[in-house]
């Protein structure tokens, strides 16, 4: 998981290099991350059911081969179509790891306590590779070729590999069923639609042609989806799933985490980058204290659930998340370093216990026998909410950035702060330099009151939609969080009706 999270950004600091030596343009720059979002997006379903049915160590051994081979293929790409289609098997691999990876963790950790800790480790450690991934990589950039951001994959995939191989049992559901071809097929084209969609919404226009028509497509193919789930003899997933409150609320819980860190991330490598002029690694170091928030807050988060609750806990973390984001809409392109990192540290802190928490709720409620797809159920969501949240994200604050430009508003001014800073400089306007600076830290802004807006409202719902069910009074009987009959919110003994 520390892989995926360090691929997942790392690729951000690579690009302007990127577009240099592989002659990249611009659309194939983008379709360098779109392929890789795609084709996860479509396959963490399959691949989830897949390993229930065959194995899930089988499949994630065979998921982490492909993913190591894609990372070598990625860094001696000849050009930028072998890099574009790289990164596309790249997603084949990350789709099987994502839910897999999750789903062994109940079959290790049967007692709620161990397997609760085992999930605060596999939260934070793709927690901790995100903001990561910019700092690795401007460190390899400096001193290394481009290809070396994916090869740093390929030692940390072996090492995988062989203590999956020694120490993961193997395990598939005790019903093997046939797999639902045309859930597959609905689901992943669906999904796939939907990021390419709000990509394209995201990066051009909230009245893009193409965006609108993915989305609407998306809808479709979801809508029947969720109608043939309904029907089938065996589908791909089960939608009973969704009256465990304590699922349903993990989840949603858990995608607007992705929905707030998505944008940060989206945005501080912009402010570090583009406006102060920092370079990729001094941009990368500078994201350290959210790292540091999210540590110390994963060393307290069980003891905090401990003595309050799951709920409690996630409304917590959430507001200190959005604290955070309200501290930071007052930051400006002259903003010291020691202001920016104490609201970074304190979103950070947020993160750690709002991630483990909630992905926790959510784990606890499925059933063992179905823990590859509801595994992928679970990430696909996530995966969504976090594209959603950068197309969102991305297009307030390109709206608040045009609409501060006064008489700069012009392209290649307007096409964002990236462009608008480097015709400043070329100028050598002072007022202009100054114009794009604080354009963008009002477009920063909107889009930091945004996702602060979302982190309230969770502050708020989670509580309650994690709270307890009241139950009698009785013998109080620990209660296995497998039973997918069970409505609970958390790994610990309830009251249950004797």
């Amino acid at each position: 998981m520390l892989t995926i999270g360090l691929d997942t950004t790392v690729l951000i600091v690579a690009l302007p290099t990127l577009s240099g030596d592989l002659h990249a343009s611009n659309a194939q720059l983008q379709w360098f991350s779109t392929a890789y979002t795609l084709v996860l997006a479509a396959l963490l379903l399959p691949a989830g059911a897949l390993g229930d049915r065959l194995g899930r160590k089988r499949v994630l051994l065979a998921a982490l081969v492909v993913f190591g081979a894609a990372s070598a293929w990625c860094a001696f790409a000849p050009d930028a179509g072998n890099l574009i289609a790289a990164r596309a098997v790249l997603g084949v691999g990350a789709a099987a790891m994502m839910p897999l990876s999750m789903a062994v963790l109940p079959i290790l950790f049967p007692e709620p306590a161990a397997r609760t800790r085992a999930m605060t480790i596999w939260i934070t450690a793709m927690g901790l590779g995100m903001p990561l991934g910019p700092i690795i990589g401007g460190w390899l950039l400096e001193h290394f070729w481009w290809g070396s951001v994916f090869l740093i994959n390929v030692p940390m995939i072996i090492a995988g590999i062989i203590a999956v191989a020694l120490l993961v049992p193997e395990s598939r559901s005790d019903e093997p069923r046939p797999i639902d071809l045309l859930g597959v097929l609905l689901s992943s084209g669906g999904l796939a639609a939907l990021t390419y969609g709000f990509i394209q919404l995201g990066n051009k226009s909230w009245t893009n042609a193409t965006g609108l028509s993915a989305v609407a497509g998306a809808v479709v193919l979801l809508a029947v989806f969720i109608a043939w789930q309904r029907r089938a003899a065996h589908p791909l997933i089960d939608l009973t799933l969704f009256r465990n409150r304590s699922f349903t609320g993990g989840v949603t819980l858990a995608t607007v985490v992705n929905f707030a860190l998505f944008g940060v991330m989206f945005t501080l490598p912009l402010l570090y980058q583009s406006v102060q002029g920092h370079s990729a690694l001094e941009t990368g170091l500078r994201l350290l204290p959210m790292i540091g928030g999210m540590v110390v807050a994963t060393r307290i988060v069980e003891k905090l659930i401990e003595r309050t609750s799951a709920g409690i806990a996630t409304g917590i973390g959430y507001g200190l998340v959005t604290i955070g984001l309200v501290v930071g809409t007052f930051t400006d392109a002259g903003t010291s370093y020691g202001v920016i990192a104490t609201w970074l540290a304190v979103i950070g802190f947020g993160f750690g216990i709002t991630m483990p928490t909630t992905m926790n709720v959510a784990m606890n409620a499925l059933d063992v026998q179905k823990a590859g797809v509801g595994s992928g159920l679970i990430q696909a969501m996530r995966q969504a909410g976090g594209t959603i949240g950068v197309a969102i994200c991305g297009s307030v604050m390109i709206a608040g950035y045009r609409a501060d430009l006064g008489q700069y508003r012009r392209p290649p001014i307007t096409d964002g702060v990236g462009p608008g800073m480097a015709v400043a400089h070329r100028s050598g306007s002072g007022d202009m330099i100054h114009t794009v600076q604080t354009a963008f830290a009002h477009g920063m802004s909107s889009m930091l009151w945004v996702c602060a807006a979302v982190c309230l409202l969770a502050a708020v719902g989670g509580p309650l939609m994690l709270r307890r069910p009241a139950r009698p009074d009785d013998e109080p009987v620990t209660l296995s969080a497998a039973d997918p009959d069970a409505d609970i919110d958390e790994s610990e003994s309830v009251h249950v009706r004797n």
